[in-house]
């Protein structure tokens, strides 16, 4: 709380509050991590759930190259502006 933010746990349920870090309100998903930021050993990779959301309309930025591999993250945003990164790590 003394560097304004705070993560709290319980089970697997997992949300942080962060004042003054980003603006807006953001809602973030890590793909390949559970929820204690440990590898997965199966998971979608973000390519492959940025194109599944672009196929069906939905707008991201930036464009993924679907022919890369590894660290990456794009954004979206919710109907009521609101912003959601997805955001891979390895």
């Amino acid at each position: 709380m003394d560097q304004n933010y705070l993560v709290m746990k319980n089970g697997n349920a997992l949300i942080g509050l962060f004042e003054g870090m980003f603006q807006g309100n953001i809602l973030t998903f890590n793909p390949g991590w559970n929820e204690n930021a440990r590898n997965m050993r199966k998971w979608d990779d973000i390519r492959i759930i940025q194109y599944k959301f672009t196929k069906n309309g939905l707008k991201s930025e930036p464009e993924l190259d679907q022919n890369s591999n590894g660290p990456a993250s794009f954004m979206m945003k919710d109907p009521d502006g609101n912003a959601i990164l997805f955001d891979q790590h390895r």
